[in-house]
């Protein structure tokens, strides 16, 4: 223990004799930790933005689309052709066990006006169960009812993009604006939603019974149609279930022969939006990677100075083990001095990469999020890189005979 403490303190006071060439080895290791935690933090951030954003969206959800109408010989894509119906609806929600609940949608864009003021938005008729669908709760007021979707009540749910638009500070409930010229009553507002994945604002969107819409603002081309129909699964592991279910009920409810192709279109978006944050999720580990890079470079720098250190103490060695130092003495002196380059350096480089990741968020917009684990890996690889990159440096340092030492000029 003493041999040891002493060696602790030889190598201390030999990196405070040399402060500059201590402080110029040390920063290959900070700008490679302060590297690793900046862009891991941005990998991460971004990450956890999709995230919140896919959790936006609603979870176990199945989009089922209308078909395709052909004009000309030209495809139209899917949703063209109205080919889904209210009693689609019904029947996939009474016959399909996978499905915990579901929405139609039926609806497009209007100028909407409260007083002078107006504002252009999507308009979607729907039933009250689309807010449950989307896990989408109210702020204030109430949803649509039964007796509003049987009668085609004039009455609308609104979102905070809406409420800032057209009301400001006024309390929307109860308040009268107009669509197409039709009169609607506000009954509820929905809760911040924020954006979606493919980055449109949720929030700006007005929400009117789902007969309303086909009856009194855009029209069907039957009756009973509807555009969309937004399934959710039970769970996510009946998402296929639930797909398999739908596809087989409506292509029977259709007539659609085994080898005529659907009018329909069913989507997992869950899938899809989880693909997007897998991807995010790799790219995070792809930046972490490219930066870890730097920190190698920053053990090479410790081994590189620690080789000279070692020519240039030659003497120093020579002195030491003639009054009796061990191999393991020396070897412990060079080891001990790599790794407090390596372990400040690592410090230091945290708070840079801290505070590089809140300017990155600041100037660029960027969500970051500093990582606990980032930090602590960060840092417990840094005292490797001493050790590793140390090692040499002190074995050769060992190897040294006393005599030639004391006579190296």
């Amino acid at each position: 223990m003493i041999h040891i403490s002493s060696s602790i303190r030889v190598a201390l006071r030999a990196l405070r004799v040399n402060k500059l060439r201590s402080a110029l080895t040390m920063l290959g290791i900070i700008i490679g930790v302060g590297a690793v935690i900046t862009m891991v933090a941005v990998g991460t951030g971004a990450s956890k933005k999709i995230s919140e954003q896919i959790a936006s969206i609603g979870s176990n959800l199945l989009l089922v689309l209308s078909g395709s109408q052909t004009a000309g010989g030209v495809r139209m894509g899917s949703g063209t052709q109205p080919t889904l119906s209210l009693d689609d609806a019904d029947a996939m929600l009474r016959e399909c066990p996978a499905i915990e609940d579901l929405a139609p949608i039926h609806g497009g864009s209007a100028q909407v006006v409260y007083g002078n003021q107006n504002w252009a938005t999507s308009i979607t008729g729907t039933t009250a169960s689309f807010l449950n669908v989307r896990d989408w709760p109210l702020q204030s007021g109430r949803s649509f009812n039964e007796q509003d979707i049987r009668t085609a009540t004039k009455v609308a749910l609104i979102g905070q993009t809406i409420v800032e638009k057209l009301f400001g500070d006024v309390d929307p409930i109860g308040q009268v604006i107009r669509i197409k010229n039709i009169p609607f009553t506000v009954i509820g507002v929905l809760a911040d939603k924020g954006q979606s994945p493919q980055g449109t604002d949720q929030d700006d969107a007005i929400f009117v019974p789902v007969s309303t819409a086909q009856k009194k603002l855009f029209g069907v081309s039957f009756p009973g149609s509807v555009r969309t129909i937004i399934v959710k699964a039970k769970s996510s592991q009946d998402l296929p279930d639930a797909e398999l279910q739908i596809t087989d009920l409506l292509r029977q409810r259709h007539r659609i022969g085994p080898r005529q192709e659907n009018d329909f279109t069913v989507r997992n978006l869950t899938q899809i939006l989880q693909t997007a944050e897998q991807q995010s999720q790799v790219m995070a580990l792809l930046l972490g990677a490219i930066a870890s890079v730097s920190l190698l470079v920053g053990g090479i720098g410790i081994m590189n100075i620690m080789l000279v250190s070692v020519t240039e103490r030659t003497r120093e060695i020579g002195i030491r083990m003639a009054v009796g130092a061990r191999t393991l003495d020396i070897r412990l002196q060079f080891i001990v001095e790599a790794v407090t380059l390596s372990l400040i350096g690592g410090i230091i480089g945290i708070l840079v990469g801290a505070a590089s990741s809140q300017l990155v968020s600041m100037l660029a917009g960027w969500p970051t999020d500093v990582s606990i684990v980032a930090v602590v890996t960060a840092f417990l690889f840094s005292g490797f890189v001493g050790i590793f990159f140390g090692f040499y440096p002190a074995y050769k340092a060992s190897l040294l005979n006393p005599i030639d030492a004391l006579r190296y000029e």
